[in-house]
């Protein structure tokens, strides 16, 4: 008498069980995915705001500039920063004359 072979390999109830429960993980871990991508963005672009007042700031002073003054990107981006920057959503920064923080048109992106 010869013995049953054992049936190798999953069934597809044990497959849909798998799948459902990596769905399941994935949907806990996009959120916060998403959270840390977007705190990423806003920080990097808080830091290009400071980095551009500080630059303004360093023109201003060595060409003895008075607040209100006008500054344009030729002004400060070869001598004081490496280049233009823009917002890490896509957006360009808006100068402001000196004295006046940078400003980012996304909400709440402003130097401090």
């Amino acid at each position: 008498m010869r013995k049953p072979k054992a049936k190798n390999g999953f069934t597809l109830i044990e497959m849909m069980i798998v799948v459902t429960i990596i769905a399941m993980l994935m949907a806990m871990a996009t959120p916060s995915f998403v959270r840390a991508r977007d705190m990423a963005r806003q920080n990097a672009c808080m830091s290009n705001l400071k980095a551009i007042d500080g630059a303004k700031t360093q023109w201003a002073m060595e060409f003895r500039k008075s607040d209100g003054a006008a500054v344009a990107w030729s002004d400060i981006a070869p001598s004081y920063m490496k280049a233009e920057v823009g917002c890490a959503w896509g957006f360009a920064y808006t100068l402001q004359p000196v004295g006046t923080p940078p400003y980012c048109p996304v909400v709440s992106h402003h130097a401090p």
